[in-house]
């Protein structure tokens, strides 16, 4: 049994910034593996991701480089292009190709403590199959994919058809502000994780961009603060790579407050440069102790 598993596709990702264009690979699957394996090896980590076999040197040097993966082929390797202006919390998509989703056949032999769910379109994962897993572990699910429709290459904003289903079965979800309010009517984050909460989540993480984040767990809020990065090259895998942190703290069982603060500090380090995360656990917490009062 692992610790933690994550699954979701590696992608190919165009990113466009007023300042360039970077072509690489990206997706939960790809941002969650390269983070975690840049922390010390405290815990059992396995990825199970899916792309073209032409395309499956992303996962094969994950592989190499320790990592446990699971290599299912598809059709189509997810293909994302994503624009942004000079907010780096917003950006534009397209959807240049899919690829298949997964089924709960290529799962039976995963077993794990947490299971995160790297969703990036609405069909990637069924209720069946979340379901299911369930049963097995801890389930963490990232909600972006979920609110994602693909018509032609554009994607389009879309309600949670399943949400209610999903939901109860949903252990710790992760949203952003844009889509706490796409779930839930709701444009109070506090709101927001009563009524995620009032619909079985246990575990309930907002993100916030520089406001910080949110996390409801036990009946208490935790308020977290943003960390400023010395300047912002790339956003692209910023909410994978608060999910990475968050997680990794979470299966050593350490307080949300800590949680939450470690899986900012990621997020600020990788704000600085394109890419996943890479930087050393002693640079995430000298960022922690750098700012001890929250940043407005």
């Amino acid at each position: 049994m692992t610790d933690i598993c994550c699954i979701g596709h590696i992608t190919l990702d165009k990113i466009i910034t007023p300042e360039n264009t970077v072509y690489m690979n990206g997706g939960t699957a790809y941002y969650f593996a390269h983070g975690i394996k840049s922390l010390p090896d405290k815990l059992r980590f396995s990825l199970v991701t899916s792309m073209a076999e032409k395309d499956r040197k992303a996962a094969d040097d994950l592989s190499a480089s320790g990592v446990d993966v699971s290599f299912f082929p598809s059709k189509e390797t997810v293909y994302f292009e994503n624009k942004y202006g000079s907010d780096p919390n917003l950006r534009t998509q397209r959807v240049l190709a899919k690829a298949d989703p997964f089924t709960l056949k290529q799962l039976e032999g995963i077993d794990a403590r947490f299971y995160h769910l790297g969703t990036l379109l609405d069909d990637d994962f069924s209720p069946e199959l979340i379901q299911a897993l369930s049963k097995r572990g801890i389930v963490s699910i990232d909600a972006q994919g979920f609110l994602r429709e693909v018509r032609g290459q554009q994607v389009y904003p879309t309600d949670w058809v399943d949400k209610q289903e999903v939901l109860r079965y949903t252990d710790i979800l992760k949203l952003n502000e844009q889509e706490m309010i796409a779930v839930t009517g709701l444009e109070d984050p506090r709101e927001v994780a009563l009524r995620l909460a009032a619909w079985g989540v246990k575990e309930v993480v907002i993100t916030l961009g520089s406001k910080g984040s949110l996390i409801y767990a036990n009946g208490q809020y935790f308020q977290i603060p943003a960390y400023p990065p010395h300047r912002v090259v790339d956003a692209t895998g910023c909410g994978d790579t608060y999910s990475t942190g968050y997680l990794y703290c979470r299966a050593q069982g350490l307080s949300y407050d800590y949680c939450g603060r470690f899986a900012a500090a990621m997020c600020t380090l990788k704000l600085e440069h394109n890419g996943p995360f890479d930087a050393t656990i002693r640079e995430v917490e000298a960022v922690i102790a750098k700012h001890q009062k929250p940043f407005v």
